[in-house]
Order: C-alpha cells, then structure tokens, then sequence
C-alpha cells in the first residue's frame, strides 16, 4: 500500500513549468534521466498510459477568431509514487514510456526534499537544450523571413 504524502504542495507555477519541460522532452533523453535518478521509487498506476486525440484549436492571424486546426495524438498517464504524491503526464505522440516517465518526475518534483536536486540535475539541463533548440529554428526560420511592401504609383 502506498503511503500517505507528506509533500508540501508544490508550487503552481513551477509544476507547470517543470510539466512543459517533461511534454516536450524526447522518450529517449527522459529514458538517459530515470537510468542516472538516485532512488527510484516503487510506483503504481493510477491510469496506465493511454493513446487519445484531442483537438487542436488556432486562431486566424494569432489573434482573430478561433477555428478546428485538426487532431492531435496524445497519450497521457497518472502514477502514485510510495510517497504518496500523484504525477500526471500528457505527451504528444503515442510514447506510453515517455508518458510515463514524465508522471514519474512531476510525481518526485512534487517532493520537497527531492526538488532543489531533481530540478538541477534533470528539468534545468533539458530545459536549456530546449532553449537552445527553439533559438536554432528561430535562426532558420529568420533566415528566410522575407520582407513584402507596395510602392505607390503616383497619379
């Protein structure tokens, strides 16, 4: 039997954060970081990983009305570590390993005595690859940006 939690509430902000981290990270590096975690804890499933769609929604121009862009694949899951605290994890794609992985690290981010350690050693690491990813597509993307204006014929 699991025990109950004697985690401080994490908070709010920072879960989400640290849960963005986990979605966008790859099933391969999340892999890399449960194999170096010291004490890995016993968990059970609270819903096993399961693949789903949802729909994903845009807007005309980034601020106009809101329209159907089309489906996404998602697969999410929920643990409970022995501890006692609750992870859950949405990912896109159909990685159940990925999905469960990130339930596990947002279930011992939520562990205070876990945290300050976990953070620096798996969520800041991965968060600067990222960073540094979206600053090299950004570079693409400037790369080809052109640059459109109508010259006015005079009458």
């Amino acid at each position: 039997m699991i025990a109950d939690t004697e985690n401080r509430k994490p908070n709010h902000t920072a879960r989400q954060h640290w849960m963005a981290v986990l979605a966008k990270t790859g099933p391969e590096e999340l892999e890399k970081a449960w194999r170096f975690c010291k004490d890995k804890p016993k968990y059970r499933f609270l819903r096993a990983p399961e693949t789903g769609l949802i729909m994903v929604r845009g807007r005309a121009g980034g601020t106009g009305v809101r329209f159907n862009l089309g489906e996404v694949t998602v697969t999410r899951c929920a643990v409970q570590v022995e501890q006692g605290a609750i992870g859950t994890a949405y990912v896109m794609g159909r990685s159940r390993r990925q999905a469960e992985l990130a339930a596990l690290f947002d279930a011992l981010l939520q562990n205070s005595g876990q945290y300050a350690r976990l953070k620096s050693e798996i969520i800041d690491p991965l968060e600067a690859v990222q960073a540094q990813e979206q600053k090299q597509e950004a570079r693409k993307v400037a790369a080809t940006k052109v640059e459109f204006f109508t010259m006015l014929r005079g009458d």
